[in-house]
């Protein structure tokens, strides 16, 4: 039963987030609305898989949920192939998409400049285990592109909030990630490392990246918004030494 009440809410997450994605630029309100029920048959499944113990030919079975985010400020925008089925169009710079619903297994990732089908930017296979969710990024120089891949876990205990850093900035220093009083937050992220996801109470912060060991801030990020029952991924993009400068990128998940 646990797994037909997933399978539930892995569909109704799905639902919510296209009507997201309808309303986006037509009514804010509803998007956010319809884009927090997405989150939280997101979250339900993700419990459910969680804390029931399946068998083993069943558990095989749990689709896995995948979202792209372009890192990559050298790169243009693209178009997003998987298993030769084009299923981002037009996808740009510190964008993301939302998770899409996958069978567990081995898929091929093309990566094209947009409308060119002919010669890829990035050619890959990742698998997806069953009732896993991933962050799929786009990261790196033009000469050196990679897609990095991130387990994500948007469950949270009810009332709370959590957040992870990924250090997506390829000539940047390793980094600590600190509240604006100083205390370190996740100490030493270097360059395609993702921290472990830290439990928070709700709150507005203020958070500084600065050259790991050191007081140097690299870059503010102001009034970060950490909701009760969300998780967040802080995505820190651009370059330290040329153009686009370092910024960050909040996603919920």
């Amino acid at each position: 039963m646990s797994i037909r009440n997933q399978n539930d809410y892995l569909h109704k997450a799905a639902m919510y987030d296209l009507l997201a994605n309808y309303y986006k630029y037509l009514d804010p309100n509803r998007h956010v609305m319809y884009y927090h029920k997405h989150l939280r048959n997101l979250n339900k499944a993700v419990q459910l898989m969680r804390s029931y113990t399946v068998p083993t030919s069943q558990s095989n079975t749990l689709p896995s949920m995948v979202r792209f985010l372009h890192a990559s400020p050298e790169v243009d925008d693209v178009d997003i192939y998987v298993n030769g089925s084009r299923v981002l169009r037009d996808f740009s710079y510190k964008t993301n998409s939302s998770h899409m619903q996958l069978q567990p297994g081995k898929y091929q990732v093309d990566i094209y400049p947009a409308g060119d089908s002919v010669s890829t930017v990035i050619s890959k296979k990742i698998t997806v285990e069953p009732g896993r969710i991933y962050t799929a990024a786009i990261a790196g120089p033009a000469n050196k592109l990679r897609l990095l891949t991130f387990e994500d876990n948007p469950q949270t205990p009810v009332g709370e909030t959590k957040a992870r850093f990924i250090h997506l900035s390829p000539d940047a220093p390793a980094v600590d990630i600190a509240g604006k009083n100083g205390d370190v937050i996740f100490p030493n992220v270097s360059y395609k490392q993702a921290t472990t996801y830290l439990a928070l109470t709700p709150m507005t912060v203020t958070l500084e990246a600065k050259v790991a060991g050191t007081k140097n801030t690299v870059v503010t990020i102001p009034d970060v918004k950490l909701e009760p029952n969300n998780a967040y991924t802080i995505v820190a993009v651009g370059t330290a030494k040329g153009e686009p400068p370092i910024e960050v990128i909040l996603l919920q998940g």
